[in-house]
């Protein structure tokens, strides 16, 4: 979101300034980052530890859920400044690329603004608390606020790295712009009340929606709408409002998304993906569209792996983009078969939306996780049709051997291990999800290991994935006050009203959920929409008949097509950032393969009235 200033000089204190705002930057980012790499692998060390003394002893270790708990939440504070300047920032820039400089200058002093006092929030909001809650955790024998002191730096922190980066940019003037306006409202906003006749969660939407326009961090935008919906009637105070968010991080289920995401990256790193692909080729390199097919196929094998859409998203772009270029495919039209594909990567398990959907609605997460198996497999189909219809390839591999494919198959054995573990393991009940998330990242370390992999590159693959967990668990915690809000105002009868708007039938029901899901997609993160609209529509579709597991799928594949979709997109934006192909043309390019994925769409919804046992 950094915007050069052209009157940066080369001399002087405002050279130098920035140079150590700058080098205080960097300085923070890596004490952040090493502690989050670390803490992530205490985490992986007690879980594993838990599960051995468990299935090997038949024994246990005393407060170990609760102390990984406690460790998730430190990991996210430590994290969340980190996330800041991020491919996980969770930023739509969507307007501010299309503005006039002083246009973008204006939309960065928003931006910042609601930043920066979405952090002063949370480190004076957990402050707040820690003056007022009492007890201990029983498993522990720690204060509670101990849990929330991990916060006061993290906010305040944030606000800093805010500063620094403006300062390093040269954005004097909008610094000093951002922190006025930042102490303005920091000040006088608890003492309003404005009376508009709405409800505080209509307000806290709004807020919301000019903070994601204006570019700033989702998770952020969030969190200050909530806050200042105190304003305008919110029955959720600072301190409870703070209370809320942390409470949605202290999930235990919610430590199965850093797992995940290091088991992704550890397979990236230790080149074991790369045999994916050349599997992939070999089974179906020669078809028609070969290398989009090889794209399509490889993103469903490390769907089984990754768990998350952006991985793969940045993962395709570096490994296909530049060879479908090379085979007769313009730079829009393969960045726009590498973002298709990754939608399947939060469909196959492991799915961290999954995951996020069963910890906002209680589902089981074992059969999500086989529904999302039969979904992934129909818009792979249906992928696969629209990649032959739209082949532009100028020559195609020949068709490989069966000793090839054999040999192909074999070296991407340890790949597939990964998925029997995840699939097998949790649907039949063998382990949680989350101990099948620990074990899955063992795995892949050792295979990292096993392939010789660097101590540089493992504690890098450590760090990232200690920054993304961060990143998604800030967004689950900062969308609990908004979800909380939409409940106290009954928003949910609305909802309910909306979706039975065609009728009370479970086709018609589901219809009307669909093109709900389809909308709010536009413009949320799936995390978020998730996390706002499952609870909310779960119950409606349950009492016209639907089954809660297919629905649960159904939203999931709903809410990732909106990756595809203008004006949010986040797959699309990062291909582009990676391919340096405007998102526009990405967008155009796409719409055959959006059209795909809503003819998939259409049909697991008919299977989902007519054979649920699909799911």
């Amino acid at each position: 979101m950094s915007v050069a200033s052209s009157d940066i000089s080369g001399t002087g204190w405002r050279s130098t300034a920035q140079r150590t705002a700058a080098i205080v930057s960097r300085g923070i980012e890596t004490v952040l980052g090493t502690a989050g790499a670390l803490i992530l692998a205490v985490l992986l060390a007690l879980v594993t530890l838990s599960v051995t003394l468990r299935y090997v002893f038949s024994t246990g270790l005393t407060g170990s859920d609760e102390l990984a708990v406690w460790l998730n939440v430190a990991m996210i504070a430590v994290g969340a400044p980190l996330a800041l300047h991020s491919g996980l920032a969770m930023r739509l820039d969507l307007l501010h690329r299309v503005l006039p400089p002083a246009g973008r200058a204006a939309f960065d002093v928003a931006a910042d603004t609601i930043t920066m006092l979405s952090g002063l929030v949370i480190g004076f909001g957990s402050l707040g608390i820690i003056g007022m809650i009492g007890g201990t955790s029983p498993a522990l024998g720690l204060p509670e606020w101990m849990r929330f002191a991990f916060f006061v730096p993290s906010g305040l922190l944030i606000v800093a790295q805010v500063v620094l980066r403006q300062i390093a940019d040269g954005r004097l003037a909008l610094t000093v712009a951002s922190g006025l306006l930042t102490g303005l409202i920091w000040f006088a906003a608890p003492g309003l009340y404005i009376n508009t006749g709405l409800p505080p969660s209509i307000i806290t939407g709004l807020i919301a929606l000019i903070g994601i326009l204006v570019a700033a961090p989702l998770p952020h935008a969030f969190l200050l709408a909530a806050w200042l919906a105190i304003s305008f009637g919110s029955t959720l105070p600072e301190p409870a409002l703070v209370n809320n968010a942390i409470g949605g991080m202290s999930k235990f289920l919610l430590l199965a998304i850093p797992f995940f995401l290091l088991a992704g990256t550890l397979l990236t790193e230790s080149g074991i993906a790369a045999r994916l692909v050349r599997f992939a080729s070999a089974l179906v390199g020669h078809w028609r569209g070969g290398l989009a097919q090889t794209t399509l196929i490889t993103s469903m094998l490390f769907s089984g792996a990754s768990g998350s859409s952006i991985a793969n998203a940045a993962f395709g772009t570096t490994t296909f983009h530049p060879e479908l270029v090379r085979r007769g495919y313009s730079p829009e039209r393969a960045g726009a078969i590498v973002a298709a594909t990754s939608v399947l990567d939060n469909v196959i398990p492991p799915s961290i939306a999954f995951l996020i959907l069963a910890a906002a609605t209680n589902l089981s997460v074992g059969r999500l996780l086989v529904g999302g198996v039969f979904a992934g497999l129909v818009m792979t189909l249906f992928l696969g049709i629209a990649f032959r219809v739209t082949a532009h390839e100028k020559f195609s591999a020949a068709k490989a051997p069966g000793a090839e494919i054999r040999a192909a198959a074999i070296a991407a054995m340890p790949a597939f291990g990964l998925g029997l573990i995840v699939v097998l393991g949790i649907r039949f009940g063998i382990v949680t999800t989350t101990e099948a998330a620990a074990v899955a990242a063992l795995y892949t370390l050792g295979l990292g290991l096993w392939r010789r992999l660097g101590a540089g590159r493992i504690f890098g693959a450590f760090r990232q994935s200690a920054a993304e967990a961060a990143a998604i668990g800030m967004l689950i915690g900062t969308a609990g006050p908004f979800a909380f809000m939409l409940a106290v105002d009954n928003i949910s009868g609305q909802i309910a009203a909306a979706a039975t708007a065609f009728g009370s039938g479970p086709g018609m029901v589901l219809l009307a959920a669909c093109i709900i899901l389809l909308i709010v997609g536009l413009f949320l993160d799936i995390g978020a929409a998730i996390l706002l609209f499952g609870p909310l529509l779960l119950p409606v579709v349950s009492q016209a008949g639907i089954d809660p597991i297919a629905f649960g799928v159904i939203l999931v594949v709903n809410l990732m097509i909106g990756g595809l979709t203008p004006p949010v997109g986040i797959l699309v934006f990062v291909v582009s950032g990676i391919s340096r192909v405007p998102a526009q043309a990405l967008f155009r390019a796409g719409l055959p393969y959006l059209v795909a994925l809503l003819g998939a769409l259409a049909l697991l919804c008919l299977v989902a009235i007519l054979f649920p046992p699909f799911f």
